[in-house]
């Protein structure tokens, strides 16, 4: 029996013209397999409509053709539902098809959704939002804003908004409540992951996984200027999870007190939430189409890029060590010269 699948199209989300996808869609799916049907959104939330739509109507699989913001309006229709959800990713970013290891060719996509190999995954809860990627609050949240705020997309004007914002965001301090209690953190950024990326291979959660009923509870301590690029290289490098700035744990809630209300961001999208937050997982509460060829190796750093790691957290060690070196000769120094009353 055939299954009914609706492609749900972000005309406007990323950074390349898809007036060619509905082509691709017609010349590749596979119609003995599929009764298909495409919409188009037209304004923000439209996307979630349409799904909720489909869900009510018994729509089997819903495509979210756009990036992570389309795939969160969807999804978010989706959870605790039988209707499957499809990636076909066009956006800026897309962290949950580079998770899922989902081709970012739009004919492979096709393929892909053609095989229909449907896992059940987990998905995380934010103040009662649905996220799927990663949610977080601090600097990443605020980055999240000031993106939003600049009406350009893509990679380039995000890296210019961590440059000129990075030196001056200042620092809070968290309190963080988990099943094994409650702890204190000054932290740069607070983030808990689904997946394993925010997107455009930005690793904040190397080791996250979809299916293992847990989150990944990311804390970056505050870094100086000097210690930057080796944050961002780890980063891309898959091997951020090493450095010492970084405190990771694992937890299905956490709760969140901070001293003052602000932005908090869900799967990239940013809004203002109060000073306490909730953030949850909830296990194998979507269905979604895979890669029936993913090799979760690959997510795993190389040995170059632990060895570049290593050489960063060694370097790193020492000039702690010089630091707090100095700093004890500068007292002894000062010791020295008021007893010698000089």
């Amino acid at each position: 029996m055939k299954k009914s699948i609706l492609f749900i199209m972000n005309p406007i989300s990323g950074t390349v013209s898809k007036a060619g996808i509905p082509g691709i869609i017609d010349e590749r799916l596979d119609k003995e397999k599929f009764d298909c049907q495409i919409a188009f959104t037209q304004y923000a939330g439209h996307a979630t409509e349409l799904a909720k739509a489909a869900v009510d109507n018994g729509v089997d699989v819903v495509v979210a053709v756009g990036g992570d913001g389309t795939v969160n309006e969807v999804g978010r229709s989706l959870v605790n539902t039988h209707t499957a959800m499809g990636i076909i990713p066009c956006g800026s970013g897309n962290g949950l098809a580079r998770h899922l290891a989902l081709p970012l060719n739009v004919k492979k996509s096709v393929d892909i959704i053609n095989v229909c190999t449907i896992h059940r995954l987990d998905y995380g809860i934010i103040n009662g939002m649905p996220f799927f990627c990663t949610c977080g609050m601090g600097f990443d949240a605020f980055i999240s804003m000031k993106f939003a705020e600049a009406g350009k997309r893509g990679p380039i004007t995000y890296a210019q908004k961590i440059l000129e914002e990075g030196l001056k965001y200042e620092p809070q301090t968290y309190e963080i409540e988990d099943e094994e209690g409650i702890h204190h953190y000054k932290a740069f950024l607070v983030s808990a992951a689904n997946a394993s990326q925010y997107g455009n291979n930005a690793y904040i959660a190397p080791q996250a996984s979809m299916s293992d009923g847990l989150l990944d509870i990311i804390i970056m301590e505050p870094f100086d200027v000097i210690e930057a690029p080796q944050v961002a290289i780890e980063m891309f490098n898959k091997t951020l999870d090493k450095n010492l700035k970084i405190k990771t744990f694992k937890a299905k809630h956490i709760h969140v007190h901070r001293k003052e209300a602000g932005v908090i961001h869900y799967d990239g999208d940013p809004v203002m939430a109060d000073k306490d937050i909730d953030i949850s997982l909830v296990p194998k509460g979507i269905d979604i189409i895979v890669n029936p060829n993913d090799e979760k190796s690959q997510r795993q750093p190389n040995i170059l890029q632990t060895a570049f790691s290593e050489l960063f957290s060694n370097i790193d060690m020492i000039r702690r060590d010089i630091t707090r070196q100095s700093r004890k000769f500068q007292a002894l120094n000062k010791t020295l010269l008021r007893k010698l009353n000089i």
